[in-house]
């Protein structure tokens, strides 16, 4: 009788804990999304890509990952829906030699910084540098998500978000339909193992506190999509607040000069977005916001030093948009906090994983 009270003690405990493996209780705390180290992780990422440019140096970062076998790209979601939109995430996907990834586009914001610009661009020989896939058709955003998370295995799927919530929020709120009986909110939990945020401003360590009081974009942009899905999203969500990246800024050195072959669209790309946005050109030090959030969730392991995590705890946004955190020890939320020795590291990183010298 004692062994089999043992045993079920076991199971119980073995089976809480398969739940909780990402969230590591190790020195650092660190997120660990992968079943194995040699496992890909399934990821979908959604993104405004087409206002800012880190978004593009995000899908970068991700398509760089794919080749180290770190990840594996589901499909690409956006907020933005100018037409260019689409076109110009083909056309990178098509550049890392994964023309086939699926792309759907939401509802939100019209900005084209740079997409036309790429997709439009010519080589010496005349031909586009950049083309968009022949064929290629871009989904709506809420039916691809549902397709993807109803295919992928359970508690495996990891999704990135740097845009406004919309995208996510609708998706809690779809019924169920052809490609799964399952509610949105039922695929959420069933699904994904973790989202990964940009978004918000988190004050928690006193290096920050000037950041206390921040509307941070990606919030503001629809403050009630924000709002459910912080209160309503059934699982894990980490944020990487607007005052990471803000800290961590990109190399002009590097940016003039490593950016060579698939990298190059990366090159271009910048030089496009700086053209209509800076002064200073290939000189500008533009944050990596949205690069955090693909980093920290992409190498977890311990000792590289990128980033240790808040205690948990509850996020809201209030009408305005700013940040809200309550500690929480049955919270499943939480926030990357660096020192600047981490910011130092994290920086180093982004220049070895995105260019090409």
């Amino acid at each position: 009788m004692k062994h089999d009270r043992l045993a079920a003690a076991f199971l119980a405990l073995s089976t809480f804990f398969s739940f909780v493996t990402f969230v590591a209780a190790a020195e650092g705390d660190l997120l660990d999304v992968r079943d194995s180290v040699d496992a890909p992780i399934p990821v979908i990422f959604d993104t405004d890509i087409g206002g800012d440019i880190d978004d593009a140096f995000a899908l970068a970062l991700f398509h760089n990952f794919e080749t180290r076998g770190v990840c594996k790209l589901l499909g690409v979601t956006t907020t933005d829906v100018n037409p260019a939109v689409a076109g110009y995430v083909a056309a990178v996907n098509a550049n890392y030699g994964r023309p086939e990834i699926p792309v759907g586009v939401g509802v939100g914001r019209k900005d084209d910084s740079y997409l036309s610009g790429i997709t439009s661009q010519k080589d010496a020989s005349g031909a586009l540098e950049y083309p968009i896939p022949e064929g290629f058709k871009a989904r709506e955003a809420v039916p691809l998500l549902r397709e993807l998370l109803a295919a992928a295995e359970d508690r495996s799927v990891v999704i990135v978000q740097v845009g406004a919530c919309s995208n996510l929020a609708a998706l809690l709120d779809s019924p169920g339909d052809a490609t799964s009986p399952l509610t949105g909110r039922e695929l959420a939990e069933k699904k994904v193992r973790l989202v990964s945020v940009m978004g918000g401003a988190f004050a928690i360590d006193e290096s920050a506190a000037s950041y206390a009081k921040h509307r941070e974009w990606n919030i503001i942009c629809d403050v009630p999509a924000a709002q459910k899905l912080a209160r309503e999203w059934p699982g894990e969500i980490v944020f990487s607040g607007y005052e990471v990246g803000d800290r961590i800024r990109m190399n002009p050195v590097n940016l003039k000069n490593d950016y060579s072959g698939r990298s190059k669209i990366l090159h271009d790309s910048f030089g496009y977005w700086t053209a209509k946005n800076t002064k200073e050109g290939f000189d500008h030090r533009r944050p990596t916001w949205d690069l955090t959030a693909v980093l920290f969730v992409m190498r977890p392991e311990e000792g590289r030093g990128y980033y240790t995590l808040s205690e948990p705890g509850d996020v809201d946004f209030d009408d305005d948009g700013v940040t809200l955190f309550t500690p929480n020890p049955s919270g499943k939320r939480r926030c990357f906090l660096q020192d600047e020795a981490a910011r130092i590291r994290v920086g180093e990183a982004f220049v070895n994983l995105c260019s090409e010298p």
